[in-house]
């Protein structure tokens, strides 16, 4: 009776160990299916678990995302490749032509290498830009000064050094070709990490299961900056949320060699410019500007004619008797005065001024009496302003108080030894855009200034935005031969709140730098500290 007894214990074991073979299988499935389940940003559950309709839908919607992400990268690419394909056309062509004169074909053939040289070409100068750039080593540099900073950025901020006075230390990229630049490098940094080749120190082997793939969202931050002779530098950093590890990336966009664009020559020795001033009052500030015009546009230039739209009656026969006066000592009558009764509205005036023109084309500079300005800015207008393809907007270079930038000195000097690119003697005003020089069929087609603007600011601003939204180039950049002169501001109470805002926010960059602004608000713990060193001097003098 033994052996049918051991013969079903061990039908038993066999049994119970057939069950735990398949559950320890069972087991070693499900966590076969749970590894290999895509990744989701969600509590997304398992197909068959909740409900096959569930599933469906879930790897319906996560195909579709993934296709669009690699069609929107496939768009990109080819847009890339197509742009490297026609520079490459194009430098085949020139060194093809330029093999062609050197040496003629032969029976018939043309060289069938060219292509193939010209790439390899292209392919060692840009890395030899790399290589003479300071991406890899670092560069002896003479001193602190040379050094060229990076800017830093996210997915969404950059964090800039070169600000000006409108621009803040952190702000999103305003102008398109910058955010799509952004974009553009945060997505070829993925390229590198998602598809290493085989210097990158990962084996190509390797199935994409095997490693982590990164997206947009794993971006951390990157610092960017350009050597103007070699290229621009980007360093990307990546990382997953839950991990430690980083993912540095390092690209670099060469320049590649200077093509022409265009050659032209320019006559302007027949260029008219209007210039067109608006006032009211002032006319201690107006026989001054009369004075640089008359140095300027009288004595040197002599091509310009002077219109002056005078608001009010108050001070109008002292306009009128400088005018005159000028006209007499240098036989100069190549001026119009605009008389209106009413108040001063600036963009008025100038709409008015324009359209007192009845000579048909001509260049116009609209200017403010507190401006001065040189001969050759006058010849810089005339380049840079072109009926139906361009305006110039140039950025003025405007002067501080003397009393507080010249306070070491008895009076303040001329004018003339005023006009200094200092820290201390002034700014550049890029948030002002009164000065421009544009023709006059320009100004009416984009409809003239808003008429509707009432006292002080936001006419010029109107009009430029016009302009930024037509077809016309607007140029705009710092010029060193116009300077606008320090005299007191007044901001009326009849102003809008913006506009008062603006006129306070003009009042305070105005009146001095950071340095002597500073310097006045701690004027008396700066003369305790003299007085206490003057004490001190006396005491050991005494002893």
């Amino acid at each position: 009776m033994r052996m049918p007894r051991r013969g079903l214990v061990i039908q038993a074991r066999t049994r119970w160990l057939l069950v735990g073979l398949a559950l320890l299988f069972s087991l070693v499935l499900l966590m076969y299916l749970l590894e290999c389940a895509p990744q989701t940003d969600g509590n997304g559950s398992l197909p068959g678990v909740v409900g096959e309709s569930m599933g469906k839908e879930y790897y319906q919607a996560l195909l579709q995302e993934q296709e669009e992400h690699y069609q929107n990268r496939a768009t990109s690419l080819k847009r890339q490749i197509a742009q490297l394909k026609q520079e490459l056309q194009e430098m085949s062509d020139k060194l093809k032509s330029l093999q062609e004169k050197k040496s003629p074909k032969v029976n018939g053939m043309n060289y069938q290498g060219t292509k193939e040289q010209t790439s390899n070409d292209l392919l060692e100068f840009l890395h030899s830009q790399i290589d003479k750039a300071e991406v890899s080593v670092g560069a002896k540099l003479p001193s602190e000064y040379g050094v060229i900073p990076f800017e830093s950025f996210t997915s969404m901020k950059v964090f800039q050094l070169e600000m000006g006075l409108t621009r803040h230390p952190e702000e999103k990229p305003v102008r398109k070709d910058k955010r799509d630049e952004l974009v553009e490098v945060i997505e070829a940094g993925l390229e590198v990490i998602n598809n290493p080749d085989e210097e990158d120190g990962q084996d190509e082997d390797d199935g994409v299961g095997d490693r982590q793939l990164y997206s947009e969202n794993d971006f951390i931050e990157g610092y960017y900056r350009t050597e103007r002779d070699k290229g621009t530098q980007y360093e990307l950093f990546y990382k997953k949320m839950d991990g430690m590890e980083y993912r540095h990336v390092t690209l670099f966009r060469p320049f590649g060699p200077l093509m022409k664009v265009k050659s032209e020559t320019v006559d302007i020795s027949r260029s008219i410019i209007n210039i067109i001033v608006p006032l009211a009052g002032r006319t201690e500030a107006f026989a001054q500007f009369m004075q640089n015009f008359r140095d300027v546009c009288i004595y040197q230039d002599k091509r310009v004619h002077l219109t002056v739209v005078y608001f009010g009656q108050d001070g109008l026969s002292e306009v009128k008797s400088i005018l005159e006066s000028v006209a007499r000592e240098t036989d100069f009558y190549n001026y119009t005065l605009v008389s209106l009764n009413e108040e001063f509205n600036r963009g008025r005036g100038l709409d008015m001024g324009a359209r007192a023109w009845e000579k048909g084309e001509v260049l116009m500079f609209f200017c403010d009496v507190d401006v001065y300005f040189t001969a050759e800015f006058l010849n810089s207008c005339r380049l840079n302003a072109e009926p139906g393809k361009k305006v110039f907007y140039p950025v003025v270079f405007s002067l501080y108080n003397p009393a507080i930038v010249y306070a070491n000195q008895d009076i303040p000097p001329p004018v003339e030894q005023q006009l200094v690119h200092k820290k201390d003697s002034g700014f550049w005003r890029d948030f002002g855009f009164g000065m421009t020089c544009q023709y006059r069929t320009d100004f009416l087609t984009v409809g003239g200034f808003d008429l509707e603007v009432k006292g002080w600011g936001g006419e010029d601003v109107h009009l430029y935005r016009k302009y930024l939204h037509g077809d016309l180039m607007v140029i705009r950049t710092p010029v060193p031969g116009l300077f606008h002169l320090w005299h007191e501001k007044h901001c009326a109470d009849e102003l809008t709140p913006e506009q008062y805002r603006m006129c306070m926010q003009s009042k305070a960059m105005n009146e001095a730098s950071h340095s002597h602004l500073g310097m006045l608000v701690f004027r008396e713990e700066i003369e305790a500290h003299l007085r206490k060193q003057a004490y001190r001097t006396n005491g050991e003098a005494a002893g």
